[in-house]
Formats: C-alpha cells, structure tokens, sequence
C-alpha cells in the first residue's frame, strides 16, 4: 500500500478515536446537533478504519508467517498461511481504496459498453472483438449480465463496432475508468507473410442515465429512423424495419438498436443509449471545467491512451498511465484485468 493512502488511513483511524471520546463526553450527548453530527461521521469512517485494522492485522499475518518459513520443519504451512496472508492483503487494499474515493452517485448503475474499431483495418476489428470478448469474460466473473445492443460484424471477424448494456451491481464502478484508446502489436490472423502489425480500438464506457433526474430529452428535438436488422442475430427480422436509429439533432449524437424483433423494445432502448450518451458527455463537459480550474489533467487527457497489448514478438500487456504490467496476456484477454482496474482506483485517489 502506498504510504500516502496509509498515512490518509491512520488519519482516519486516529479521528475515529477522537469521535468516539467526544462522544463519550455527556456534554456532547446533550447537544443534540453536535452529537448527530459526530454520530453521522463516525458511521462513515468506521467501515473503512475497520477495513484498515483488518489489513493490518494480515500484514502482521504475514510477517509471521515469513518468519515461520525459516523453519524447514514449518515452510509446507508457512507457504500456506503466506498465500491466505496476501490473498487477504490484496483483497483488503481494493476495498480501502475504493473506500476512500469520494462517493459517485454512478457507482451502482448498470452501464451501456462501446467498442470502436480502429487504424488497422480488418485487424482492428478483430482486435476490437477480442476486447468485447475480455469485458464479457470479466462481467461473467462478477456474474453480471451482458446484452448486445447493436453490432456492426468486421469483414474478417470481430466487429467494426459493437455496443452492450452490462446489468449488475457496481459494474459501472469497476469499470469506469477504462475508458479511452486500447492498442495491439502482433502478427494478424489476415496477414499472409508474418508480419508485425498495430492496430486500435476505442472503449467508451457510460453509466445508465435515471429517466428523470439524471438527462431529459424533448421529443422535438429528436429524429427516429427505422430501418432492417443485418448481422447475426437478425436473420429472423430482416424482413420488417424492426431497427432504431435516434438522432438527437442538436448535438448530433447518433445511437441505433436492432437486438430485439420488437421496434418498440429497441426504441425503448435506443433511446436509453441516447440518455447514456448526453449523460456521460455533460458528466465529461464537468469533470473538464473541474480539472481546468485545478490544472489537472482531464479524464479525456488520463485516458486518451490507456492500454497497450504486446503478443508479439514478446508478451507483455501494459497501462500507459500507472504503468502496471504483466506477461499473461492471455489471462489478461480472458478477462483477468482486476490489476488494472485496481490501479487505475489507487490512481484517482
């Protein structure tokens, strides 16, 4: 754990000490408003000094343990209670951090995932395949649910763009950050003499707007087309104009939904995808004039190019912003990506 968000950690721990010997004080217990107060912070910061004392406690777990192991009699065991000791380390200190983030009013919203194919052409596409396929890997890891919105299937495979609504808890405030350019080095499946390639793909992930407090849309002041399903999946009603395409004319934003038979259900969808879209765009226009005022860098800036996959000539795929990396690319690809997420947490704090 970083020394800063330990030394924000002790802090915490030490003003939870305080509380409650304030709390103790009948003075305090008679002024009903300083005792509410008090009360109301302590039931914030408990969970998450709890949560450090815990990680503490592991930490000692495994320093003993370490030494244990210089007993050849005792190593099989202290190997063991070493594995548990770090499991719980890491563990814990994703906890913290995504404790100590200021809370999102996002965080628990379901999500709409957007994939765009690249510069590389047919390559780009497939890659940009291979990138569904690893978010999807991740959502069944987390047991969340995955439905396609609307597809365009790349000539050679993969997808010139896809677009999915990821339904379960906290999915947004997992992957919130991941948001930005995502680019490969290898030799592609089209490709005839071996040669290397890079190609890239964008990600854009939205939270799900609330219908009425988060974005409203005038019906005037939208344009619905219909038009016929392609792609698999859409064999079975290629024969009516059962897909949507919403323009919201002024700003230009352009979403389309072909995943179900009924037009009224991919209307309905559509037009949650446009709410997405003009949500995520005025939480990015805010986060913008945030970051100018305190000469930060802007989320568009942190995330323009996010993550760089190597599979070939060597295995490596990197952040390009907190620089954690691995040689597991197809762990990574399979949907093993909880040490960039974490990362990407620790970094925002």
């Amino acid at each position: 754990m970083k020394a800063s968000i330990a030394g924000r950690l002790a802090s915490l721990e030490s003003r939870l000490r305080e509380i409650d010997a304030r709390l103790s004080d009948p003075r305090v217990v008679e002024d009903i408003e300083d005792f509410r107060k008090l009360s109301q912070e302590r039931a914030e910061i408990f969970p998450v000094v709890e949560a450090f004392i815990a990680w503490r406690k592991a930490e000692g777990d495994l320093a003993a343990a370490e030494e244990m192991s210089k007993d050849p009699a005792m190593r099989e065991f202290a190997d063991e209670e070493m594995g548990a000791a770090r499991q719980s380390l890491a563990s814990l200190e994703a906890e913290l951090q995504r404790m100590l983030l200021p809370r999102d009013p996002n965080d628990e919203k379901n999500l709409f995932l957007e994939i765009r194919a690249g510069t590389g052409g047919d390559e780009s596409a497939l890659f940009a395949g291979d990138l569904f396929r690893m978010y999807a890997r991740f959502a069944e890891r987390n047991r969340w649910q995955v439905e396609v919105v609307s597809e365009s299937a790349g000539e050679a495979g993969g997808y010139k763009e896809v677009i999915a609504r990821i339904l379960g808890r906290g999915a947004y405030s997992r992957l919130k950050f991941e948001s930005g350019g995502h680019r490969v080095q290898r030799v592609p499946a089209t490709e005839t003499q071996g040669r290397i390639h890079t190609s890239a793909a964008t990600v854009a992930v939205m939270p799900e707007a609330d219908d009425v407090s988060d974005v409203q849309i005038n019906p005037s002041e939208v344009r619905v087309d219909t038009f016929r399903a392609s792609g698999a999946g859409g064999q079975h009603i290629n024969k009516t104009d059962s897909a949507i395409r919403i323009t919201h004319i002024p700003t230009g934003i352009v979403v389309s939904c072909q995943a179900d038979r009924s037009q009224h259900r991919n209307r309905a969808m559509a037009m949650d995808m446009l709410k997405a879209r003009m949500y995520e765009a005025e939480l990015r226009k805010r986060e913008e004039a945030s970051a100018a005022i305190e000469a930060q860098k802007t989320d568009i800036g942190w995330g323009h190019q996010l993550r760089s996959y190597v599979l070939q000539p060597y295995q490596m795929v990197k952040d390009l912003r907190t620089e954690v990396e691995t040689s597991d690319t197809q762990g990574v690809l399979d949907g093993d990506i909880d040490r960039f997420l974490s990362a990407a947490l620790a970094a925002k704090i």
